[in-house]
């Protein structure tokens, strides 16, 4: 609980009622509009929340309780009530969900609705035929809503690209046969192909293929289609579950698993014998194995006479899907294809040491390794892009082909803003083309950058990927592939943020792996935010100083006075006081549910900032959004209008047509993200809101990343005691499971 003193919970900033910061007892400067707050304490700290790589939800509902506010103005009341119709909303869905079993417990929509009619057609509650049916709408209780919600686009049951109707009518059949919802056909036939009725009527534990469904689901369609037949020691159960822990550990980021581990959660499934489960799965070609020798292990003695056999290297088995392994085998011998070849010829040695000589001194060394080496690994923070922008304007002086990549269009922007125009490095795209800087999906894709030699490679000579630790295996090694011979590769990026979406961890396999150079940026990032969060890279939540109010905690003692708080920063006070208008005022928080979530957070914030109908799929033109075209991409962006084509979006510039099927699925509010969201991206201004539920989502990496997405100003709404500064202490980011650094040791035995 924390210990300040009970004021008015809707006092501004600057007035008697603002509190000091948790673990402060006295304030030892002013909030962010004259508020007592402390300015650029590292006393705080936050709760509770999770957030999976992709950025989808896993959160708890706030537990906080509201407080009761004395003096009140009208608008703040409002947002107030709100936030306690929210709450109360939100505890009704937990009373709901309370079951004995709460395997997927949080999923909603179509997988929900197939998780809550298996468990009734378990209990016996209601007959197969009639479990899946839509059930009487419960009346509603009859409440104002002072937060006006969008209401969001009906779930389309679209045929797959592709799929014809006669394929999707047919899986519909056997879905209503197993008592499965209808819905679930066309992305039946998205993952299984037009033979999906042949595939479910064969093997119905196939459909643990489509994302979203769970075990106990698929188990209780199976019953339904198999009857008798049907157990838990069915050999096409345990291949389909061993597969579908692998893809689940992939969403976890892991390429594979230790064996071990998948025996260990096949058991917990149910699977009477997991060992011949996964010998079923490598059988059938659905999953690999592979033994990796351990790093650890001694070497082994040498042979006391001829006829003593040396012993044999310890190693570890792991199993994995074939996608994976293919893409990280693919990026190890890309990357030592590129170690190994010769530089393009471009300049003497002389000329590179002068170009060297004349940048700054981080820079210098930079120049130095690329002259010589095919690939280079460059770390530093926000202020070592300055660094690559020197490589490339001394590659291009040079007479070479530079581009750089980033992974947003608002990263790809910024970076172009740093370089020195190239006229003549520009090619057909977007954006930063007349500055040598593209998307990495618009470089692969080839819609930015300068296109492909009649090889099929990119027709360039240095490539620097920024924010390098977004890497995936896949999205890496498709990047490898694409790069001619003789080309250097510059993957630039900071080790402390979190790492990619995507399964793997490219760039700290490589750091690991020691198999090439790498130059450590001397270059600090500026200013208090700088030094805050520098310290929190290496474990230490230091006090700044901050005088200009760059860095802000404003303590709160529940999820209503956070959302109201927040609401109050992004809409008010920072405006007011900063100067940062709150359309470049970004907020943070660590997960999509909950009373302090995203969803509750942009609703509150679209009420306050551009309040509307949500008649366009619960947009209104001039909303903040953010885009997910893809699983692990996040492009932050503004609603421009919608017409039958579908909702039109302005991403950092770029004009995005999302068809209206696609909304729902892909379209957020922006105005709350999270911090993997959030990551590759600035603001002038950033409001981090630490929850009270939050605790046990912080780690090292999620503090370091969301603090660092500020640029001016960085707020801090803080719900817990000690969380936060434990977090940075002692709890590093998760644990991957993965195979890149022992196959790039492999490729380069040299390597220390």
């Amino acid at each position: 609980m924390s210990t300040e003193p009970e004021t008015t919970q809707d006092a501004e900033p600057g007035t008697p009622g603002a509190e000091p910061a948790v673990g402060a007892p006295e304030p030892t400067g002013e909030g962010v509009d004259g508020a007592e707050a402390r300015s650029g304490d590292g006393d705080v700290s936050g709760g509770e929340s999770t957030e999976t790589g992709d950025g989808t939800d896993a959160g708890a509902a706030g537990t906080g309780e509201s407080g009761e506010g004395g003096a009140q103005v009208s608008e703040a009341a409002a947002e107030l009530a709100a936030q306690r119709v929210e709450r109360e909303r939100i505890e009704r869905r937990k009373a709901e969900k309370q079951s004995p079993i709460e395997a997927g417990g949080k999923l909603s929509g179509t997988a929900a609705d197939l998780l809550a009619a298996v468990r009734a057609v378990e209990s016996g509650e209601k007959p197969v035929a009639t479990a899946f049916r839509e059930p009487d709408p419960a009346p509603r209780r009859a409440a104002p809503e002072p937060v006006r919600r969008p209401q969001p686009v009906p779930a389309q049951s679209a045929p797959a690209p592709g799929a014809t109707p006669e394929a999707v009518a047919a899986v519909r059949s056997v879905l209503t046969g197993g008592g499965a919802p209808e819905a679930l056909a066309a992305p039946v036939v998205a993952v299984l192909g037009e033979g999906a009725e042949g595939v479910l009527r064969e093997d119905p534990w196939q459909l643990l293929r489509v994302p979203g469904v769970r075990p106990e689901q698929a188990d209780g369609f199976a019953r339904a289609l198999l009857g008798a037949e049907c157990g838990p020691d069915d050999e096409r159960r345990g291949t389909a579950l061993t597969v579908w822990l692998l893809e689940q550990a992939a969403v976890a980021g892991h390429t594979a698993l230790d064996a071990p581990a998948l025996v260990a959660a096949l058991s917990q499934q149910s699977v009477p014998d997991p060992d011949t489960a996964v010998q079923s799965a490598l059988a059938e070609g659905e999953a690999l194995v592979f033994q990796d020798a351990l790093d650890s292990a001694p070497p082994a003695p040498a042979a006391q006479d001829e006829t003593e056999e040396p012993q044999e290297r310890p190693v570890r088995i792991l199993i994995g899907l074939e996608r994976y392994a293919l893409a990280e085998e693919s990026l190890a011998d890309g990357l030592a294809r590129l170690m190994n070849s010769v530089p393009k010829e471009d300049g003497s040695a002389a000329d590179w040491e002068r170009a060297a000589s004349s940048a700054p001194r981080s820079a210098g060394e930079l120049v130095r390794a690329v002259a010589a080496h095919g690939l280079v690994l460059h770390t530093g923070g926000e202020a070592s892009r300055s660094e690559a922008a020197a490589l490339l304007h001394a590659a291009r002086a040079l007479g070479l082909r530079g581009w750089a990549a980033a992974h947003t269009p608002g990263g790809r922007d910024g970076f172009a803003a740093r370089s020195e125009p190239a006229e003549d490095s520009a090619g057909p795209g977007t954006g930063g083309a007349a500055t040598g800087a593209a998307t990495v999906a618009g470089l692969l894709s080839g819609a930015e950058g300068p296109g492909r030699d009649a090889d099929g490679a990119l027709d360039l000579d240095v490539l620097v990927v920024l924010d390098a630790p977004q890497l995936d295996v896949e999205t890496a090694a498709m990047l490898v592939e694409s790069l001619p011979d003789g080309a250097r590769l510059v993957l630039s990026g900071d080790p402390g943020v979190l790492w990619s979406a995507g399964p793997g961890r490219v760039f700290a396999d490589l750091l690991a792996a020691r198999a090439c150079p790498q130059v450590a940026s001397r270059t600090p990032d500026p200013g208090p935010i700088g030094e805050l969060v520098s310290g929190i890279g290496i474990g230490e939540l230091n006090q700044v100083e901050a005088p200009g109010k760059e860095v802000v905690i404003v303590p709160v003692r529940d999820a209503g006075e956070a959302v109201h708080r927040t609401v109050q920063l992004v809409a008010d006070s920072v405006p007011r006081a900063i100067g940062v208008p709150a359309e470049q005022t970004q907020v943070i928080t660590p997960g999509h549910g909950g009373a302090v979530g995203t969803r509750a957070l942009n609703a509150a914030l679209k009420e306050r900032l551009n309040p509307g109908p949500g008649r366009f799929g619960g947009f209104d033109p001039g909303d903040r959004i953010v885009h997910s075209p893809a699983p692990g991409r996040a492009l932050p962006g503004r609603v421009v209008k919608a017409d039958a084509e579908g909702l039109h979006l302005d991403c950092a510039g770029d004009h995005v047509v999302v068809a209206k099927e696609r909304v729902e699925q892909t379209v957020r509010h922006g105005w709350a993200l999270t911090a993997h969201q959030a990551v590759g991206l600035r603001w002038p201004a950033a409001v981090v809101v630490l929850p009270g539920d939050a605790a046990a989502a912080l780690t090292r990496p999620w503090v370091y990343t969301a603090f660092g997405r500020a640029e001016r100003h960085l707020s801090v709404v803080h719900g817990v005691e000690q969380a936060l500064p434990h977090a940075v202490a002692e709890v590093p980011q998760k644990a991957r499971t993965t195979r890149l650094q022992a196959l790039l040791k492999a490729q380069t035995p040299t390597a220390d």
